[in-house]
């Protein structure tokens, strides 16, 4: 078609594998810009080495520049989360139904496992209260953590090492795309839900209950409250609501002036160490306030034979094992992004899952139960201003401190003051302008967020969860199976085609319709494109003028990103069909994955490597030498 002194771009493509071979260098870095390898495929063998060390052990490349001016900031940061660390995992542990001295060690070994695997600078390792509820909801069910403590620790340690592996193999498969199936909805939801069920869970702790449910909806824990009326002491609730007010009022001064953020860090210590002096001279178990109890000294002792693979209760552990692992790499690998997108750095999803994942393998063969990234943690890390993981290795060293040595001080902790830190960090989980957020904006989304939280509230965690997940994936499958499709017209005075309905100023051209398909052509949604195509067809001439008929069509595939076979039939199948009415069909900018595709099924042949085309402009200007109204075309701008 290069003719009358024009020059048409087509594609150039003699087979798949010339074709191939002129994109595959700029594909692979495109598709894959991630790829741990590619920095340094064509380096000697010993850089090679160095770099691969340094990508699974992050610390070998930052520990080479460290400085003191770097670990007086680090020293500062990891002294604070410590802090946070020693009342969080006491309460957390209990929240588990597990003893409190195994959230202290959970704080102790996580932390170092991270700081040689992770990538992230903020990020600030701990136990975290969503999981450590579904946990205890989980194994719960199957083993009573009061008639068999052995066998449910055991469970616990179980179900942390499935977590860990899970997590591991994720990282080490690149599988991090998994993790985006818990949507920002879904999130808000499930820890709305969490939170509420977490909340009312404490007023155990909070009127000082002896007897309680191991369920987590909140009919049932509504009901053990108030069934157990004869049991309150309003000792007990006087205590509790005095912590909860101060605990309170600290995260209040941290929204009103950011910089007293320590404030509000070191309340819950300030409230454990309060809470033990207060506990142990005004003799608080006499008036019905109830004590953690025993806590030994001495750092983690080895747990690896503990691990329990009986097949009996091999569902409850896999199934906890699973869902934590979802759920911690879900908040774990937001907030590092989050926080590292503050100071402009990046945080590789995949050096996460396998960071996360060592530390909760090994952890569970010492003594420790899962682990990930909470938030509250992280945000103070950031804020006391941590310049590397080495603030954990910081905040592990204190955790050794108390394991070694001030363990047994923390026995007298009111388990009304574990209550209090609990319920005060709940609170700030129960994100209302955000669900109200989504109600405005996306209805849907909205339905997704309260589907999460309901379910979880009133039915279980991990229902809950499902729940909301299969509803988000839910609207991903009618997206794909309903793709978006347009038809294009020229604005004037240029050489772009834009959607007819979002730029109603642009025009036709006389007997050529431009469609543009968005979405990769496989089975779900062949039918339904083959018949919008059709459709647009005969609504293009019922509503053209007499004289005027369609006599090529364009199909713009640079938004497809793939196409199965039965994709390929339906291309076939609207070739066919316009064939039958005389209209001709080409096709424009199709992908590298797309082309080779229709180049090995002959579709190519079959419609004619002259039409196939760059560009719409370029389309249109080989499509108007074979035009009818050739008359008419003259006159337009193309």
């Amino acid at each position: 078609m290069e003719t009358q002194g024009e020059s048409i771009h087509k594609v150039n493509f003699a087979t798949p594998r010339g074709f191939t071979t002129a994109f595959k260098s700029d594909l692979k870095e495109t598709l894959f810009p991630d790829d741990p390898f590619h920095e340094f495929k064509n380096k000697p063998f010993s850089t090679k080495t160095k770099k691969a060390i340094q990508y699974f052990m992050p610390i070998f490349e930052w520990l080479p520049k460290y400085n003191f001016r770097l670990f007086k900031y680090d020293l500062l940061a990891g002294i604070t989360i410590a802090s946070l660390a020693i009342p969080q995992g006491i309460s957390y542990a209990k929240l588990a139904n597990i003893s409190p001295i195994i959230g202290l060690y959970s704080s102790f070994v996580p932390p170092l496992i991270y700081a040689i695997f992770g990538s992230s600078k903020h990020l600030a390792v701990g136990t975290v209260a969503a999981c450590s509820l579904l946990i205890a909801s989980i194994i719960g069910e199957k083993v009573s953590p009061i008639e068999n403590p052995e066998l449910y620790l055991q469970l616990v340690f179980t179900a942390t090492f499935f977590t860990g592996i899970i997590q591991t193999a994720m990282g080490f498969l690149r599988l991090g795309i998994i993790v985006d199936f818990l949507s920002h909805s879904t999130i808000t939801g499930f820890m709305g839900g969490t939170a509420t069920i977490i909340c009312l869970q404490q007023l155990k702790g909070m009127f000082g209950l002896k007897h309680f449910t191991t369920k987590t909806d909140v009919i049932s824990v509504l009901h053990a409250i108030f069934s157990n009326r004869h049991e309150w002491r309003w000792e007990s609730a006087v205590v509790g609501i005095i912590f909860l007010v101060f605990l309170q009022f600290t995260r209040y001064v941290k929204q009103k002036k950011p910089k007293l953020f320590w404030v509000s860090a070191i309340a819950p210590i300030v409230v454990v160490i309060t809470g033990c002096l207060f506990a142990y001279f005004a003799h608080a178990e006499k008036h019905g306030i109830q004590i953690v109890g025993d806590l030994k000294k001495g750092i983690n002792p080895l747990s690896i034979n503990k691990l329990n693979f009986d097949p009996k209760y091999m569902s409850a552990t896999l199934q906890a094992g699973i869902i934590t692992a979802m759920v911690a790499l879900a908040e774990g690998i937001a907030i590092g992004r989050s926080f590292a997108i503050m100071k402009n750095e990046q945080v590789d999803g995949n050096k996460e899952m396998i960071a996360f994942g060592f530390m909760n393998i090994i952890g569970s063969f010492t003594s420790c139960y899962l682990t990930t990234g909470p938030f509250s943690k992280t945000a103070v890390n950031f804020n006391a201003g941590c310049k590397t993981a080495m603030s954990n290795v910081v905040m592990a060293f204190c955790m050794l401190l108390t394991l070694l040595f001030l363990a047994p001080l923390f026995s007298y902790t009111p388990l009304v003051a574990l209550s209090a830190i609990i319920m005060s960090a709940m609170l700030g989980l129960i994100e209302y302008e955000k669900a109200y957020h989504l109600f405005k904006t996306d209805k849907y989304d909205f339905c997704i967020c309260m589907v999460g939280f309901f379910g979880v509230a009133f039915i279980s965690m991990d229902i809950g969860l499902m729940l909301s997940v299969g509803l988000a994936i839910l609207r991903a499958l009618l997206y794909v199976a309903r793709p978006a499709t347009c038809k294009l017209g020229s604005i004037p005075d240029s050489a772009l085609y834009r959607d007819v309905e979002q730029y109603p100023e642009t025009s036709g051209v006389p007997g050529i319709l431009v469609l543009q398909l968005g979405s990769p052509i496989f089975f779900p949604n062949c039918t339904y494109i083959r018949e919008r195509i059709l459709r647009w067809v005969r609504d293009e001439q019922a509503n053209r003028d007499e004289g005027s008929d369609i006599e090529h069509i364009l199909l713009d595939l640079g938004g497809v990103t793939s196409i199965d076979i039965t994709g390929v039939e339906t291309l076939i199948e609207v070739l066919k069909a316009m064939e039958a009415k005389g209209i001709k069909v080409a096709l424009v900018n199709p992908r590298l994955e797309v082309m080779e595709k229709l180049i090995v099924t002959k579709f190519i042949d079959r419609i004619g490597k002259e039409n196939v085309f760059l560009s719409i402009d370029d389309a249109i200007k080989g499509c108007r030498f074979t035009l009818k109204h050739s008359k008419q075309f003259a006159d337009i701008n193309v």
